[in-house]
């Protein structure tokens, strides 16, 4: 959203009625704000305030409906977990995806950044009892040779919110259109899918007993950077082959990334 007002006054927009931005603008009076993609017909209203409390005509607008593109391709940067990361899919993911937004990331400062869950595996009584990936990163990162696992989309959004400061949208639970409308409009999209970007049959899931209760639990995770969509395919960056653009068939990637939760992040 971009336009003027009075220099130093203070704008005030509403959406649906309900605060949505405040922003004090500088002696230019001009302002250019990034925000999420907003649902098609949603009001937004403009007005400011000078020092002195004058307050200027309310302006309103409505959002309009525009069509998400048949297929798009994006070119972001591709990063290699491997060698230093054998469980950095998640970070190097997200590294690239702050890459492909302006931001400088490096993927082993990353791993050192993400909220760790401290919890030790252990195995008692025919029951497994190790972290939680909704908390932090569970286990060792850097090594198969000690236990290890990954983690989820809280502590991943949490992190790059550092990198870009109200800028990063968690589209976690909703619907896989939702993260087409996001790589539509030009927005690549980090997200934890099953290692064969299909659905893992209940044979390879496993219950853990962590501190914060039992959770399910496949070792066959992993998390990709989408860059793209047709109508047969996903498209996307993935850390550990170091393919660029790799595809799979949409509704077999869409299977699996519903069974991690469909746990997605992107940014505007």
């Amino acid at each position: 959203m971009t336009g003027s007002a009075e220099g130093k006054s203070t704008l005030y927009i509403y959406k649906n009625n309900k605060k949505f931005k405040t922003i004090k603008l500088n002696s230019q009076g001009r302002f250019s704000i990034k925000v999420p993609l907003q649902a098609a017909n949603s009001k937004l209203s403009f007005y400011a305030k000078d020092s002195a409390g004058n307050q200027s005509p309310k302006i309103q607008v409505a959002v309009a409906n525009q069509k998400r593109p048949a297929k798009k391709l994006m070119h972001a940067p591709l990063i290699k977990q491997m060698p230093e990361l054998p469980r950095g899919c998640e970070v190097t993911s997200l590294a690239m995806m702050l890459n492909q937004a302006g931001v400088k990331a490096n993927k082993m400062t990353l791993a050192k950044q993400v909220k760790k869950d401290p919890t030790i595996y252990r195995y008692s009584n025919g029951k497994k009892y190790f972290g939680n990936p909704n908390y932090g990163f569970v286990g060792n990162m850097y090594t198969f040779s000690k236990p290890g696992f990954g983690v989820f989309n809280k502590p991943v959004a949490e992190l790059a919110n550092k990198y870009m400061p109200g800028r990063i949208v968690n589209l976690s639970g909703q619907s896989f259109d939702s993260v087409l409308d996001y790589v539509g409009a030009g927005r690549p999209v980090w997200v934890i899918n099953t290692s064969w970007f299909s659905h893992v049959p209940r044979k390879y899931w496993q219950t853990w007993y962590t501190p914060q209760g039992p959770i399910r639990i496949t070792m066959k995770e992993h998390s990709v950077l989408i860059t793209g969509y047709d109508s047969k395919y996903v498209y996307f960056n993935d850390p550990l082959d170091g393919m660029k653009n790799k595809k799979r068939l949409k509704k077999q990637f869409i299977e699996g990334w519903t069974q991690f939760g469909k746990q997605a992040i992107s940014y505007y």
